[in-house]
């Protein structure tokens, strides 16, 4: 049994996550920005499950509310990132880049050693593309941290409460019998279930082998952007034509959408990125963790509740 920090426990993530340590045993400090956030991560929980938790107030882009949150902790799970901003990138630096480094740096302060950080598949630093730009540098602090670091990839998650299945089922409830997809829908994704990936959290921070070492992570088949959309246009029961249309008209009717803060499956910075691929290894997650991913085909069900009634029933 570890007492481990979960930073962003109340996101889609964490909220998977915390329950997949409990199970493992395992005691949660829940860092949280807000009260309410703390009221979210308790209420999804189990009322037995509740009793292994703390909550701690602290934010990772506030490096003086650290120090405290980290008092008595032997391991960090940290989960906090934002997908988008609408400043060029600056946000998406100030949280992903910047929050990752405040955080490695008070664990260091404070002798946590054991960090199991949440990065992402296919990113990479170009400038032009500012959320993986922030991820990917911020995997590098933490490469570089002189810390027993692990970095877990995954490509796209899907599960209830998720971001990307639920923005592109709400597209499909809207649309008027068409789905846009971004070009010809070839870009490539490995989607993988979040209750797969909490897995993972648990066995990483159960074996100090994993130390060291960064694995991509994906679904047990590749899916290409059409395929993923048809896939939840079946799930909701719903007849809709998919339509590729030009990643310039998708990334005007994205733009758009941004201004007005209306939601869309991708960013404008998102589109950019759909000329690298998703994908890692088929069999990747077997091999590192001894366990078959599951398969997404037919398991998006949770989509025909809207992401507002996802929660658990408790």
């Amino acid at each position: 049994m570890s007492i481990v920090l979960v930073s962003g426990p109340s996101g889609f993530v964490g909220s998977h996550v915390l329950p997949a340590l409990i199970a493992g045993r395992h005691r949660v400090v829940a860092l949280v920005r807000s009260e309410r956030a703390g009221e979210v991560v308790l209420r999804r929980l189990e009322p037995a499950a509740r009793e292994a938790v703390e909550l701690r107030r602290g934010d990772v882009t506030r490096p003086e509310t650290l120090p405290a949150a980290l008092a008595g902790v032997e391991a960090i799970v940290h989960l906090v990132a934002i997908p988008r901003d609408r400043n060029g990138g600056a946000d998406l630096r100030r949280v992903n880049t910047e929050g990752t480094r405040n955080l490695l740096e008070a664990a260091t302060a404070a002798g946590v050693r054991r960090v199991v950080h949440l990065g992402g598949l296919g990113i990479e630093d170009d400038p032009r593309l500012h959320f993986a730009s922030s991820k990917a540098r911020a995997e590098r602090l933490v490469a570089a941290s002189g810390l027993d670091w692990t970095i877990l990839k995954p490509s796209l998650l899907w599960g209830e409460r998720d971001g990307f299945f639920n923005i592109v089922a709400d597209l499909v409830r809207r649309s008027p019998g068409i789905v846009p997809v971004p070009g010809d829908g070839t870009a490539r994704f490995q989607p993988l279930a979040v209750t797969d990936l909490a897995r993972i959290v648990r066995l990483t921070i159960e074996r100090p082998e994993t130390a060291g070492r960064a694995y991509e992570l994906g679904g047990p088949r590749v899916w290409t952007y059409r395929e993923i959309t048809r896939e939840v246009v079946t799930a909701l029961g719903a007849r809709r034509a998919i339509v590729p249309l030009p990643v310039p008209v998708i990334g005007l009717v994205a733009g758009t959408a941004e201004r007005l803060g209306l939601p869309f499956p991708v960013a404008t910075d998102q589109l950019r990125q759909l000329t690298l691929d998703n994908v890692g290894p088929l069999d990747a997650v077997e091999r590192e963790f001894g366990f078959a991913p599951l398969d997404m085909e037919g398991q998006l069900g949770y989509l025909r509740r809207r992401k507002r009634d996802q929660e658990p029933m408790i």
